[in-house]
Formats: C-alpha cells, structure tokens, sequence
C-alpha cells in the first residue's frame, strides 16, 4: 500500500475532539500533529504535544489538514495551507463573508489542491439513502423540499446566528440530494435571547430546477428536530438525521369508494415503509470521503466552491430578512 497521508488538525474544541479520534482510526491517514493556541480542554492530543499555531502545525510536514477554529480564522488558516500545498478540509461555513470564502476557493484551486468544507449532515446516512433513492428516481419528479431544525442553543456557537451555524446545512443537503442550485430566497429572522445574531429563520425558496423549498430553524425550541421531507409525483421520503431513519410514504393506488372524498383529484395514502440500511458515522464517512478525494477518486465531498455556494445563499437569505424582499441569486 502507498504510504499513509501525513494528517494535521488545527483545533482540537468541540468539533475537533471528534476530528482527532476518527482521524487516527482512518485507513491510509496517520494523524501526525496537532496544534491550538487554547490548549487541549478534551485531552484527545495523546502522545502529540499540542502545537501553538498553523506555522507550527505546517512544519511538521503534513499533507492534509482539518480546520476546526471558530469561522473567523478560516481564511487566515487556509491561505497559508494553500501556500504550503496542504490538501484542507474546513469545518462550515466556509468563512465568515463570501469574500473571504472567495479567495480561500481561488487560492485552493490555483494551487491545485483539494479544499473541502465540513458539511456533515451531507453524510448522515439518513441524507446518503435518500439521494441513492432520489437519484434512481424512486419518487418520479421531485416537487418540494421542507426542512425543519430546531433545539436549545448550544453555548458553543457565539461567532454567528443560526443561519450560518444551522440553516447552512440544510441549504448544503437540499441542493446536493436534488442535485440544483437555489434561485430565490425570501426569509425572515428573529432576535429573541438576547444576542447579537439572530436565533430564528424561516426561509422559503425556489431551486433552479423549479423546486420549491422551505427552511425552519431555531435555537429557540425545547424540542430537537432535525427533519427533511422531499415530495414528489409517487409519494414523499422522510429523513430524520438525528436517528439516521428514512421512511417512504407511497401516493395510495387504493380506489376511493367513499363519496365524499372521490371528488378530491389529489392522492391518497399509501403504504409506509422504513428503510433498513447501514447506518455509518457521518464524520467518518465525511473525511473518508475528503481522503479519497486527495487520493484522485470521485467522491460526494463538499468542495469550497459549493461551501462557498451555500454560504451565499445564506448571505441572500439575511439580505432578505433586513429588507423585506425577495432575494434572487
């Protein structure tokens, strides 16, 4: 086998903790160094020492890199690994304005490296089946896409509003599972715990393949809910990311016999099935997928380009809350 990947993670938090372990347990990666100017509040550094810095993290020779330092350091971060020729996944949302993300996906592509953004919920296996099932076309034409995710605030995020931390995965997941970029936006935000950046945002939309879409996110609510319910002409595909399930409910072929009902034109319901698959860690699955794209191979990896994407369309979707208005893209 050829020699491993020479791996270094940049923050070792809440979200790094996790990078560390999956790292070091990955096939062909061998996690060499770390580095956090904070420390290491986890204790998942072993028998590394902790770095101070991304110089000291690069002169360790590494040929990957993972960042995982609040979003206002991304840029910083990744233009000195795009100098150093270091193949970069960041956790999301790729930067902090799109301006930034823009030179960090020109930077990368000049190079010629691969640069990733951390998109997990892209990786859930719940969201993996459904675009297997999707893409096979098990639901005929696709119609609608309505997203809910709502729960308490977590104290970790104080770098940005919900839109950046939560919504952002939903507008990564709903243009990849249907495979079109969004066309419009309109959305509105609340403030009502009293921080600077907004907790609430409802978001209606319409993809470029006419798909309509609808986002719900909060961190507002007692209730956990990380749903994604995709219509189309044969039925509708329910993922729950949080448990990982798929449940099909098919359009009823049944014929209504009921009088009332039998001048009702729509669908009836049909049978219901949840599916049975493999259920694998997302964050494995995801920097699998990061170590494969390095290797050359054709993977669902989330690149900075679509990083940079979706954080434009959250940007419109915050444009549009200020102002009142439709934003197109």
């Amino acid at each position: 086998m050829a020699d491993a990947l020479r791996a270094g993670l940049l923050g070792v938090g809440m979200m790094g903790r996790h990078h560390a372990r999956v790292l070091r347990e990955l096939d062909g990666v061998d996690l060499i160094a770390i580095a956090d100017p904070g420390g290491d509040p986890h204790g998942v550094a072993g028998d590394l020492p902790i770095l101070p810095d991304i110089d000291a993290l690069i002169a360790a020779g590494i040929d990957i890199a993972v960042v995982a330092v609040p979003t206002a350091f991304h840029e910083d971060a990744a233009m000195r690994l795009a100098e150093a020729g270091v193949h970069t996944l960041v956790e999301k949302p790729i930067a902090d304005t799109v301006d930034a993300g823009q030179r960090m996906v020109d930077a990368f592509e000049r190079a010629g490296l691969v640069g990733a953004v951390g998109h997990i919920e892209r990786f859930n296996p719940a969201l993996q089946e459904l675009r297997r099932r999707l893409s096979a076309g098990e639901l005929g034409e696709v119609y609608q896409i309505a997203t809910r995710r709502q729960g308490p605030f977590p104290s970790r995020i104080a770098d940005v509003g919900v839109a950046k931390d939560l919504a952002s995965h939903d507008v990564d997941l709903t243009a990849w599972v249907v495979q079109s970029d969004y066309e419009t936006v309109f959305a509105q935000t609340a403030h009502k715990s009293g921080r600077a950046h907004e907790d609430m945002i409802a978001v209606t939309g319409r993809l470029k393949n006419g798909v309509v879409v609808n986002h719900l996110v909060n961190w507002l609510s007692p209730m956990k809910e990380r749903v994604t319910i995709v219509t189309g002409e044969l039925g509708a595909l329910v993922a729950d990311t949080s448990t990982g399930d798929l449940t099909f409910y098919a359009n009823g072929t049944i014929p209504l016999e009921w009088e009332s009902v039998t001048v009702f034109r729509g669908v009836s319901e049909g049978d219901m099935i949840r599916y049975a698959f493999a259920k694998r860690e997302p964050l494995r699955v995801e920097l699998e997928n990061f170590r494969d794209a390095v290797l050359g191979h054709d993977t669902d990896v989330v690149t900075m380009r679509q990083g940079l994407r979706t954080l434009a369309v959250v940007e419109s979707m915050l444009d549009s809350a200020r102002r009142g208005e439709v934003v197109t893209l």
